[in-house]
């Protein structure tokens, strides 16, 4: 049996709507300081990339990557991408 490749992931975290994003407020701030000031609804989140190996599906090893540790998931949402 071959082995598994290694896969791309990406996992985008972001604060649910409704939370208060502070760093999303201040960025939108200091955009709209400096003359953008069609800027609104600035929102910061993190992006973790890694690359995996050995897994058979790689979407659902991601996952429980993202529910166990990488995201907060009482105020965070999270997207993942493989590759």
């Amino acid at each position: 049996m071959a082995p598994i490749p290694a896969k791309k992931v990406k996992v985008h975290v972001f604060l649910k709507p409704g939370v208060l994003d502070v760093q999303g407020k201040a960025v939108e701030g200091a955009l709209q300081g400096l003359g953008w000031a069609g800027v609104a609804n600035a929102r910061v989140g993190k992006l973790i990339e890694f690359d995996l190996t050995g897994a058979e599906d790689p979407a659902a090893e991601a996952k429980r990557m993202a529910e166990t540790l990488l995201a907060n998931t009482v105020i965070e949402s999270y997207r993942i991408e493989v590759e």
